[in-house]
């Protein structure tokens, strides 16, 4: 069973966020729906820092949409300098992109993370969110580009599932900008290069070590309905999201549901952090009036998987924790995956609550670190560049 102290912060915490979101409820913020928000004003931020901090990783956020509120944070890790020392400035602060050594430098597969916090809550820059991309981007010495998407109410559905779409799109368009190479569109002193229409440029993390070919979608709550509906479009898309290819994606816990319960959600309705009861309240937040049914594709992905054929996702590592009352239905989705020959395997912890791996309390535990290196582990086997040799 979890720890008392556990039990005493998931009470507190439950109290709190079942007020903040009756409040949301009442007096939701007047933002135009196209602008939205990425995260409210009451949270924690982990400030970026571009120079290779203690951990070895250098954090930059961008803003990549015009037209919405759409970040990005990416994590690079130092293993990137090794073979990189020229573009690493006298300040610390690490470069990139530079056209004539593009060729030569070190290239690491991509995560595109998505955050979680039930739709409404939640930043890809907070404290939480930082440290825990922080270790992923470590142990899996890859890039890490977090989502800043919009949040509910004042973005509801699609609009947070449309962000993680255009955050693949960007990645995909920042490879092919890269490998333009136009000279006489180069600015070597801001190491950019905008496209044919001057709306965009290339970030130079991206375009000096991102391996696209090598891209695994990975979501924390929320955010696994975000990466299997976006690596869903990217199946349905194919060859247009070249060079890009998704070898695996991640999901850890997913905030599913469904109109007939599950033995899980009876027997752990009012589990610990986050119970059934506002798990409602806060799809009531993202669906549209004129949508809400707790089987929405968006919610039970039991229905989304009626949009592609199961056969053609990607490997999927499903995390569950013993008691989160969501673990019935996001087993039987790995279920359903693994019957059609899908490489889907269900991590069960035991004596875990919700966001046991991700969560600002919970970030210090041995298990915490301990579900980070068995994700690892696991990913490896499909970012390798020499096969399946971290296979178990």
């Amino acid at each position: 069973m979890p720890s008392v102290s556990v039990k005493l912060y998931s009470l507190v915490y439950k109290f709190i966020l079942k007020r903040h979101l009756q409040t949301l409820t009442e007096n939701p913020t007047k933002l135009p729906n196209q602008f939205g928000v990425v995260s409210r004003s009451d949270e924690s931020f982990a400030p970026s820092n571009p120079s290779f901090s203690d951990d070895g990783v250098a954090t930059k956020d961008i803003h990549i949409d015009p037209l919405t509120s759409l970040s990005l944070r990416i994590f690079l890790p130092d293993s990137v300098v090794a073979e990189s020392r020229s573009l690493k400035h006298d300040d610390g602060v690490y470069g990139g992109y530079s056209p004539e050594l593009s060729n030569n430098l070190r290239k690491l597969p991509v995560v595109l993370q998505f955050h979680g916090g039930g739709f409404v809550t939640g930043s890809s820059v907070s404290f939480a969110n930082d440290l825990f991309c922080r270790r992923i981007a470590k142990a899996c010495d890859a890039i890490v580009v977090a989502v800043g998407y919009r949040l509910a109410p004042e973005s509801k559905f699609p609009a947070a599932f449309e962000d993680g779409v255009e955050a693949l799109n960007w990645l995909a368009k920042q490879l092919n900008l890269a490998e333009c190479r136009v000279l006489d569109r180069v600015d070597l002193r801001r190491r950019r290069i905008v496209d044919g229409f001057g709306s965009s440029m290339i970030e130079p993390w991206i375009a000096a070590h991102a391996d696209l070919s090598r891209c695994v979608l990975l979501g924390v709550s929320s955010g696994s309905n975000i990466a299997n509906y976006v690596t869903q479009k990217a199946v349905e898309a194919r060859n247009l999201l070249d060079p890009i290819r998704i070898v695996a994606q991640v999901l850890m816990y997913p905030f599913v549901i469904g109109n007939t319960p599950t033995k899980s959600e009876i027997k752990l309705a009012n589990s610990y952090l986050y119970d059934r009861s506002m798990a409602i309240l806060a799809w009531k937040l993202f669906l549209p009036d004129d949508q809400f049914n707790l089987d929405h594709p968006a919610a039970n992905p039991l229905m989304s998987a009626k949009r592609v054929p199961l056969k053609q996702m990607p490997p999927t590592l499903t995390i569950v924790a013993e008691h989160d009352w969501m673990r019935d239905r996001a087993i039987a989705y790995s279920q359903e995956l693994r019957k059609v020959n899908v490489d889907a395997p269900v991590y069960d912890y035991k004596d875990a609550v919700h966001e046991f791996a991700t969560f600002e309390m919970f970030l210090k535990t041995p298990k915490a670190q301990a579900c980070v290196e068995d994700i690892a582990i696991w990913v490896k086997k499909y970012i390798s560049l020499r096969g399946l040799e971290f296979s178990y």
